[in-house]
Formats: C-alpha cells, sequence, structure tokens
C-alpha cells in the first residue's frame, strides 16, 4: 500500500492576504479612466488606423491623434501610473487600470504614458540609474517627450535562456565598444526613441549569471545599424520591432546602467512587472473580444434564429466568462503579492499568470471571430490584429514552456 504524503496539507499557499479589492483613490481613477476611453480613445481608433493605412506600414511615425489624446490623459491625471514612485498606487491598483487600457492596446497605453517597452526602461532607470543618467533619459521619458527600446534578443541564440546572448560589451579605456545583433528590439523604428537599453557580456568568464551587463545606447551612436523592421503575422507595428547590429559601437563608461555583471539581474527585475502589466493589458483585449462576440451573436441571424439563442454560441460565452474572471483573479493575486511582499516573493504567480492569461485571451479572441465569421478574419473589426499581437505574446517575456518548467521545478521542490 502507498504511504500518503501531507505536505500539500501541511503547507498551504503563501497566497497573504486574499483582500483584492482596490483602493478608493484607484477606483476614482479607474472611473476616470473609463469616460476617457469612451469620450476620447474609442472615438479616436479610426482615425489612427486611417492615419496608419495612409502612411503605410514602414512609417513609424505617431499619428498625430495620439498626442491630443496624450494632452487629454495628462489633463485628467492619468499620466504615469505604472510607476508607484510617480502615481503612488501599487501593482494591484494598477492592474485595474491597465486592463482598461488594453481595451484600445494601440491608442491607451501610450496615451497615458503606459507602453511598453518604455515602461520597463523607465522602472530600470528608476531603480538603477545615476541621476546624470535619470536627468538625460528619465526625466523625458516620463515626460512622454521621448521613446525608447530594450534591446536584448538575438537572432542566432535561443534567447529563452538570457545566459545564451553573445553580444560582446568590451572595456577600453573610458569606452565600452558594443558588437552584436539583435532583433525584436521593439521601439526603435519610432523616430522619436532617442535611447537603447542593450543587454551584452562583459565578461564571458564569469559566474554564468554575472557575465551581462546594460549599456545605455543613443540611437544616433555610430555604428548602429537598423537592418529592418519585423512584422507579427504580417502587420508592421507603429514603434517597430527591428533588428540591429552594433558594429564598434563606442559609448563612454558612465553609460553602463547598474555594475557590470548586473544585467541579468536587472533584466528579471525589469520583467517581473512588465510581464503582469502585460497580462493585465491581456485581461482587457479578452473583454473586448468578448464585448463584441456577444453583440454580434445578438444581432446576427442564422438558421432562423439569432446566434445567441445557439446552443453552441451560449456554450463559448459561459466558458468565455468564467475563463476571463479566473485568468484576472491569477493577475490580481499576483500583482498583490507584488505589492506585499516584493516581485521576488510574486515570481511564481506571475509565471502562472503569463502563461494561462495569454491563453484564455486567444481562446476567447478565436470564439469571437469563429462568431463573426469573415469578418472576424478581416481588418474591418480589430480581432484579427488582436490575435496575432496575443500569440506573440506566449513567446515575448518568457516562453510558456520556461514559465511552465520554473512552475514545476517549485511544485517538485515542495515534496523533496
Amino acid at each position: 500500500m502507498t504511504t500518503m504524503r501531507t505536505v500539500a496539507l501541511d503547507s498551504p499557499p503563501d497566497v497573504g492576504s486574499l483582500d483584492l479589492r482596490p483602493s478608493e483613490r484607484a477606483l476614482h481613477l479607474r472611473d476616470t479612466l473609463v469616460d476617457f476611453m469612451r469620450t476620447h480613445v474609442f472615438p479616436a481608433e479610426e482615425q489612427y488606423e486611417a492615419y496608419r493605412n495612409r502612411v503605410g506600414p514602414h512609417d513609424h511615425a505617431l499619428p498625430p491623434v495620439v498626442e491630443t489624446l496624450k494632452s487629454e490623459a495628462r489633463r485628467r491625471g492619468l499620466w504615469n501610473l505604472f510607476l508607484p514612485a510617480e502615481s503612488g498606487i501599487g501593482q494591484l491598483d494598477y492592474a485595474y487600470l491597465a486592463e482598461v487600457t488594453g481595451w484600445s492596446l494601440n491608442l491607451a497605453p501610450e496615451a497615458t504614458n503606459g507602453q511598453a517597452p518604455d515602461t520597463g526602461n523607465m522602472e530600470l532607470l528608476h531603480l538603477f540609474g545615476t541621476d546624470a543618467q535619470k536627468r538625460r533619459w528619465l526625466d523625458p521619458l516620463l515626460d512622454g517627450s521621448i521613446r525608447s527600446a530594450f534591446s536584448m534578443t538575438e537572432v542566432d541564440v535561443a534567447s529563452s535562456d538570457a545566459t545564451n546572448i553573445e553580444t560582446r560589451i568590451e572595456r577600453d579605456g573610458d569606452h565600452y565598444v558594443i558588437n552584436g545583433r539583435k532583433w525584436w528590439t521593439s521601439g526603435a523604428a519610432d523616430p522619436r526613441c532617442q535611447l537603447m537599453i542593450v543587454m551584452g557580456k562583459t565578461d564571458p568568464g564569469a559566474e554564468t549569471h554575472r557575465q551581462q551587463s546594460m549599456v545605455l545606447v543613443p540611437r544616433d551612436t555610430a555604428g548602429v545599424r537598423i537592418v529592418r523592421d519585423l512584422p507579427v503575422f504580417g502587420h508592421h507595428d507603429q514603434h517597430g520591432h527591428v533588428e540591429i547590429v552594433y558594429e564598434d559601437v563606442r559609448v563612454p563608461v558612465e553609460y553602463l546602467l547598474g555594475e557590470e555583471g548586473g544585467g541579468f539581474a536587472m533584466a528579471q527585475a525589469r520583467l517581473g512587472p512588465g510581464r503582469i502589466h502585460h497580462c493585465m493589458r491581456a485581461i482587457g483585449a479578452a473583454e473586448r473580444a468578448m464585448e463584441l462576440m456577444v453583440t454580434r451573436a445578438q444581432s446576427r441571424v442564422a438558421f432562423g434564429k439569432a446566434l445567441a439563442e445557439q446552443g453552441v454560441v451560449q456554450e463559448q460565452i459561459a466558458e468565455s466568462r468564467i475563463a476571463i474572471d479566473q485568468a484576472r483573479l491569477l493577475c490580481h493575486l499576483a500583482a498583490r503579492t507584488i505589492d506585499q511582499h516584493g516581485n521576488k516573493a510574486a515570481a511564481q504567480y506571475v509565471s502562472a499568470a503569463k502563461v494561462a492569461v495569454p491563453r484564455v485571451t486567444l481562446q476567447v479572441i478565436d470564439r469571437a471571430i469563429q462568431v463573426f465569421g469573415g469578418a472576424g478574419v478581416s481588418d474591418d473589426v480589430p480581432l484579427a490584429a488582436m490575435y496575432g499581437w496575443h500569440r506573440a505574446m506566449r513567446i515575448f517575456d518568457g516562453p510558456d514552456e520556461v514559465h511552465v518548467r520554473s512552475l514545476a521545478r517549485a511544485e517538485l521542490r515542495k515534496y523533496r
């Protein structure tokens, strides 16, 4: 007879406080944000798309309507909400706000200065930047007057393991010299981009997680060569996802971010909040797909009755509601744990959310596409573009497999 172990019974999950309610300030901000979305953002989506269609996919200038939205968002106090040092709210409060911005992914995050990769870069500069670095780059990023890019992923190695990167950052007197090839450097195609945070190896002989460093590279530095902008499922984003070659790029040693050998640890510090922010916005996208699906099902008639009266469609709607609410609770638990115990304590919850939320969002979007039929795969509705972005989300900021492995190892350790 097999003896039962009781490790799980003896050690209940340490979830801290399960009070997932937002603060009064967050509720007020959410009301303001919802009104902003309804009165300004959603009406601007048609102008945004019309401008992008007119200039073509390879023009990465920001559509002027977004600058108008930015001014209105600042006037309403909806600015830099992602950074607790600026907003005064925590990650759980921000979850309720980021979800709302996820309803209009091309406009709302940028309009509120909460767009990736700038948010993660601002967090890095806030945590590790010198006073001079903050004055030159963090202040204008917080002001929304420039944009930035994060350059870590490489073409020739499996970048899901950041210790694989081959880009070299070598000290030469009072300069660092950078040589390497990167891609998926999001934001670098935007003409407002003035800074790239580049991760490479400063000491290949050091302990595995102390080989990497980050340096700040102005985009116009000699030797920075943009090769191409990469489409996502055939779609070129406004800010671009760029392949870049760094050829003998020289920057002053004062442009080192943090300390030599600290690049891997800083990347993890950056990705923790960044991952959960992506999940928060993805919940909003799932809700929008849900609304589109329900509205379509109520108005579309097939075989003599509305789609909403068909049992199979009712099942799809019900399953979507269950999945969205489950994913939201997991996301909020991760955010609450960050607030109470920090990024490290929340790592497993963040990994779980990073796997679960994109999966749920894709399922809901896919169901909505099916209800829309041919229209669902066209550009007449936003579902196809939404699907492409959230499918990519299962790869960036750590593919599903990496997070699943991390979760499995943590679970296995409980029973050793």
